[in-house]
């Protein structure tokens, strides 16, 4: 079942999504805050992200800043805004479609239709497993094996894992990966970072002092190399 989250402050527009999406089959998550949403989509996975910009806590594109680089799902922004400027910066922050309101019910269907073809199209493309010459990780099975041993990560340890071997190559930002395992009001708690990056050295890298996969970029983010 294809899992959508809705994220509107609005709760008639939420009502209406839930009961015209769940009449269609999908399974339906609504937040009604920034914050939340991002809480949401790290928890539940969702297929396709419904996005309004006016959130009571965050805007939505700091929201859309929140989910870029480790949240994989297409993200339709349904918005009262309808000036060109703030269509322009949801895309460019990483929304894959805008709409306006008041919205045709049956055009906005349609889009999550497509948005979830998209999403399933680019589910289908990625790796389920990721070897190097020192462990594995499984990104199904959410499980880590070195030398045939299970490795074992705590949840907040193996997000961040996750995200950067899902990102492997790129830079991962140290902003991203905070708001993504602690939120937004943790942006600026980069010893967080450090703190588990080292753990994960100490139980994934032959030598932690010099990793070779787990790589630190000084004052920007961490990489993941194979």
């Amino acid at each position: 079942m294809t899992r959508i989250l809705v994220v509107d402050d609005e709760p008639q527009i939420a009502r209406a999504l839930r009961i015209n999406l769940t009449a269609r089959g999908y399974e339906v998550i609504t937040a009604a805050d920034g914050a939340s949403a991002l809480r949401a989509a790290a928890q539940r996975n969702p297929d396709v992200i419904v996005l309004d910009l006016g959130l009571p806590d965050l805007d939505g594109i700091e929201v859309l800043a929140g989910l870029k680089g480790w949240c994989t799902a297409p993200v339709i922004v349904l918005s009262a805004r309808t000036d060109s400027a703030d269509k322009v910066a949801a895309l460019d922050a990483g929304a894959d479609d805008y709409v306006t309101k008041p919205f045709g019910m049956e055009e906005f269907l349609a889009r999550i239709r497509a948005a979830a073809r998209r999403g399933a199209a680019a589910a289908d493309s990625t790796e389920p497993t990721v070897e190097t010459n020192d462990f594995t990780v499984d990104l199904v099975a959410k499980k880590v094996s070195r030398h045939g041993a299970t490795v074992h990560l705590t949840p907040t340890e193996w997000g961040m894992l996750e995200m950067l071997v899902r990102n492997r190559g790129k830079l991962v930002g140290q902003r991203e990966l905070l708001t993504e395992l602690w939120g937004p009001t943790y942006v600026d708690q980069t010893h967080y970072l450090r703190v588990y990056l080292a753990q994960l050295r100490h139980k994934l890298e032959p030598d932690p002092a010099l990793p070779r996969h787990l790589i630190t970029e000084p004052g920007r983010g961490y990489r993941f190399e194979v």
